[in-house]
């Protein structure tokens, strides 16, 4: 018999667990598809390298899943509450017809099982269909062939799945219980009668810690956003800290003067149902202003771990092009084992087993020196700080500099016997160097006086890499090196080879020949660590954006239905005296939209200073493409957040249309 009203309380139901069983439902999937990725790429076929960072990867998403699992966990606690409430009278029922209170858990069990029977068989099937579309994303992220690929179904990813979601469906069954046990008839019989006041806090004081608090959020964005050379891990800590208490404040503030701010308007307040909707959104505001507060830091992660995750990607892969020309650079160095740096790189190739002039089709042989009396902070200056004190400066000669320049596709640089130019493409460096350039363009070395040709660095780098990571190299006549030391001798050239295969077969000749001795760079290496480090911001950044997102949209969605379920007397009094369905529709239409917008205005205002921050930080990726990246970070936005306030506003507007109440 128990079984039989479970059932027959989910089909009646059914628009009351809408919002609920979307939620389970997205939950289960993009658990599943996250998972399921080690699985897809045992099916593809990766370089070794590129394998090793995708076990990685994999390693950090299942760590990374225990706290998935714990959001998801306390989502559907907390949504099992509107449930409950919305069921307040159907208990009041039960128990004065005389059914125990144990049996009114044991219907919620049940109820719970079904539904969570059927949110994971859907969600599983959905995850399925979602993860052959995700094989796709990580085919390209690392550049995998799936010739071989085949449609596939993780078991490790569907038992992850379905352990972590029968320990989430047991804590809400517990939890069901507990709240069942504390219940008591009269106050089920009283829910729906009792009318939430709104609070009108002192206007003065909300006027005040307003100010306050957006001042205090001012001065973080100008030390995370303009002040980031001198941003220090404590005083970012003090901006977190700081900017979560003033988003709590700055809400307070709003839920106290945004009512008050309506009714001075009395024309715009007092025009069609203003003064309603104003008030609900007021009453819905007051009791969520910590929850709001969290939607809010939530939304802002989710904007700037996607567009950073994605902006970073693109950039990787803009990068690897420009930033390593050619296929191998190899260095001889001084470290703990002596190197001879006057020695001619055909002679080390011949003695290592890796002829040079057999393998490579066109190389250059250049040195970079130092001066062991000019260092970093000798040129940019005491007011830049001690912290530049042991960094040595880098130079070449212009005629080692032009024939690499020639050998990458860059422009040549002439100079005078007086001259030099500053090569740096490391922004926060650049932006150092050319206040300095811009006061002073004199440097002495080795008893020399050069002037800078320009009065600002040229961007450009000599050794290759994956990112803008060249924190300044001086091009001077050959002459000034005279009294120089050599710090690197380096060889960069191109492998005689037609085909990737051809290539890789040199690159591993290359590797085993100088990897033990030698400093060496590879283009496949570089390009092998590009992509992984890609891959893995890409898939961090989605995971924790996109579950943060349907976090953020279920919380105000089922705040939203229980408001609606709590106004349901409040609409049928309105049509009792005449107001037209459609203002009505209209009115709760108001309500969603600045509801749902409300906590998203605040964070998009927050994600504008905190991309700031990314840019600063993330400048050694590179951030080219944020426009692209921002874009594709909108769209899941609006599919995921935007479908969230569809559906809410569709339920909302089925619930006060319903006149059946029990």
């Amino acid at each position: 018999m128990l079984f039989k009203i479970s059932c027959k309380n989910i089909r009646k139901s059914m628009r009351d667990y809408a919002i609920y069983f979307f939620t389970l439902v997205i939950g289960v999937s993009i658990f599943y598809v996250f998972n399921a990725i080690g699985t897809q790429m045992g099916f593809m076929k990766l370089a070794d390298d590129t394998r090793q960072i995708s076990e990685l990867l994999v390693t950090l998403i299942s760590m990374l899943s225990i706290f998935v699992a714990i959001v998801l966990g306390l989502l559907i606690v907390y949504a099992s509450r509107f449930l409950m409430k919305r069921r307040n009278h159907e208990f009041a029922i039960y128990m004065t017809l005389g059914m125990s209170k144990g049996r009114i858990s044991m219907i919620l069990v049940l109820e719970t099982m079904l539904i969570g029977i059927g949110s994971l068989v859907c969600g599983l099937l959905l995850g399925i269909g979602l993860s052959q579309l995700m094989s796709a994303l990580v085919a390209n992220l690392f550049e995998a062939d799936m010739t071989d690929y085949a449609f596939t179904v993780s078991c490790d990813a569907i038992v992850k799945t379905l352990l972590c979601f029968v320990i989430i469906y047991l804590v809400a069954m517990i939890f069901n219980s507990l709240i069942i046990t504390r219940m008591r008839l009269i106050q089920l019989i009283q829910s729906g009668q009792k009318s939430e006041r709104v609070h009108l806090h002192n206007p003065v004081l909300c006027v005040l810690i307003f100010v306050i608090a957006s001042a205090v959020l001012g001065r973080c964005y100008y030390q995370v956003g303009w002040d980031y050379a001198n941003l220090t891990t404590r005083k970012l800590l003090i901006c977190i800290i700081c900017g979560a208490i003033c988003t709590f404040l700055v809400f307070w503030s709003i839920s106290g003067l945004l009512l008050r701010l309506v009714m001075m308007r009395k024309k715009t307040y007092y025009r069609g149902l203003n003064a309603f909707t104003f008030r609900q959104i007021s009453s819905k505001v007051n009791t969520m202003v910590l929850s709001m507060s969290v939607i809010c830091l939530m939304l802002f992660i989710t904007i700037c771990t996607l567009a950073a995750g994605f902006s970073v990607r693109n950039s990787l892969n803009h990068d690897l092009k420009t930033q390593c020309p050619v296929d191998m650079e190899v260095a001889a160095v001084n470290g703990s084992k002596p190197v001879d740096l006057t020695k001619d790189w055909v002679m080390r190739g011949h003695e290592c087993g890796f002829p040079i002039d057999d393998y490579m089709s066109d190389y250059v042989q250049y040195c970079l020196y130092y001066f062991k009396d000019y260092k970093a902070s000798d040129f940019l200056g005491p007011e830049a700080g001690d912290r530049w004190d042991t960094m040595i400066e880098t130079f070449i000669g212009v005629s080692d500099y032009n024939r690499l320049a020639q050998l990458y596709g860059k422009d040549s640089i002439e100079l005078s016997a007086d001259e030099f130019v500053l090569l740096c493409d490391f922004k926060n460096m650049t932006d150092m160097r050319n206040d300095r350039l811009a006061n002073n363009r004199e440097i002495t070395v080795g008893g020399t006086t050069l002037k800078s040709k320009y009065d600002h660095c040229v961007d450009g780098f000599v050794q290759i890499s994956a990112q803008h990571i060249n924190m300044g190299v001086f091009v001077v006549p050959d002459e000034t090196l005279q009294n120089a030391t050599v710090n690197l001798m380096v060889l960069s050239g191109n492998y005689r080879a037609n085909t990737d295969a051809q290539k890789k077969s040199v690159d591993k000749k290359a590797l085993k020949a100088f990897e033990h001795d030698y400093l060496i760079n590879t283009k496949i290496d570089i390009a092998n660590a590009s992509i992984g480090l890609g891959a893995i911001i890409t898939f961090i950044g989605l995971y924790i954006g996109i579950v943060f997102l349907i976090a953020s949209g279920a919380i105000l969605a089922l705040k939203e239905l229980s408001e609606s379920v709590d106004s349901i007397h409040r609409y049928e009094m309105l049509r009792k005296i005449g107001v037209d369905e459609r203002d009505l529709t209209r009115s709760l239409f108001r309500q969603t939209g600045i509801f749902f917008l409300l906590p998203f205005a605040v964070a998009a205002i927050h994600s504008v200073f905190g991309m700031k921050f990314a840019v600063n930080t993330l400048e050694i990726f590179g951030t080219g493409g944020l426009p692209e990246s921002i874009a594709a970070s909108a769209m899941i936005l609006a599919l995921i957040y935007g479908g969230y306030f569809v559906v809410t506003y569709l339920c909302a507007k089925a619930i006060v249309r319903d006149n059946s109440r029990l």
